[in-house]
């Protein structure tokens, strides 16, 4: 089954490749037509690539795709896949002798899972492009999402799955809002629309949850840097410059901390990008557009958790009862 979400937004699609073997995988944000963007990295230990053409002085102004992936830095290799495919299919920026594919990219960490040598390279982006759909997405263990973890405060052996999770907002003015989570934090996973603690650090015995807020409050050693890590794509309908997108994408990060807790961490390289596809040319208040990009970027991360299937030792939230400690 497949839910609306991020390709609701005209002008997207969005295509996965998983290596079942591992599991890790990548997702591909198709965006054929050009679409504008920006980005926003708070976490202290991020893997991104092509981020810099985004800042609002430089002069690209539109994206071909954007690709989420596992594998830490080798996960960026797929962006060569995607670029590929775009080559083929004759988009790009026009040069003056060619076109060049515009895909930035992002990456979590989790090579923990399964084996290290299996990670998404150019062939896996390729092929998530050439999956990539208008009419739905697969959320759960699937492409970047396939190998994440969450609630690792208390080391692996109490964390549990993570997944990749999309969300939408539709109003009657016309305004889409939506987004694409790949979760796979250090922290813990609250449903902010209750409070309620979803997914994170088990307790002793495996069954329950402990909440990192807890083991917060008692000495420990700080988790491996670079591990973690939670990024994602909010996208909206809305005609916007990339200077307004960064305020957007700036925004959509609340919506990440009241999801994850904690957030933005010095073992976490969290990001999202923004992207406008333009269609509604009087989409009213920023302020609006950043609070619901906020809203759903965090009800996409709890649906990454919801979503996704156990694997051995990393239990999935359906595998136990949800609940705050």
């Amino acid at each position: 089954m497949t839910t609306r979400g991020l390709t609701a937004v005209a002008g997207i699609e969005v295509g996965h490749h998983t290596l079942a073997a591992r599991p890790t995988g990548c997702t591909v944000v198709l965006t054929r037509g050009g679409a504008t963007a920006a980005v926003d990295v708070r976490g202290a230990s991020p893997g991104t690539r092509e981020t810099a053409l985004l800042d609002p002085v430089n002069s690209i102004q539109q994206v071909h795709a954007i690709v989420l992936s596992g594998g830490s830095a080798f996960g960026l290799a797929a962006a060569d896949g995607v670029m590929r495919y775009l080559d083929e299919q004759g988009i790009g920026y026009r040069t003056r002798t060619a076109r060049v594919p515009i895909v930035p990219a992002a990456i979590l960490y989790d090579l923990g899972v399964g084996d290290p040598a299996i990670r998404p390279d150019a062939e896996c982006g390729y092929r998530a492009a050439r999956a990539a759909r208008s009419d739905g997405i697969h959320e759960g263990s699937v492409g970047a999402g396939a190998g994440a973890t969450v609630g690792k405060l208390a080391g692996p052996d109490r964390a549990m799955k993570g997944g990749i999770g999309t969300a939408l907002i539709e109003l009657p003015d016309g305004l889409q809002v939506a987004a694409l989570m790949a979760v796979n934090a250090v922290g813990d996973v609250y449903d902010p629309a209750t409070g309620a603690l979803v997914a994170g650090v088990r307790s002793t015995d495996g069954l329950g949850l402990a909440g990192a807020r807890a083991l917060l409050r008692q000495p420990a050693p700080e988790p491996p840097g670079g591990e973690n890590t939670t990024i994602g794509v909010v996208a909206t309908n809305a005609r916007l410059d990339k200077a307004q997108l960064g305020v957007v994408a700036r925004m959509a990060h609340d919506g990440l901390a009241r999801a994850v807790r904690p957030a933005h961490t010095p073992v976490d390289g969290d990001a999202i990008f923004a992207l406008s596809t333009g269609s509604l040319e009087s989409p009213g208040s920023l302020l609006r557009i950043g609070a619901l990009a906020a809203d759903v970027t965090g009800e996409a991360i709890v649906r990454g958790v919801r979503t996704a299937g156990g694997l051995p030792g990393y239990p999935a939230v359906r595998d136990l009862k949800e609940g705050t400690p």
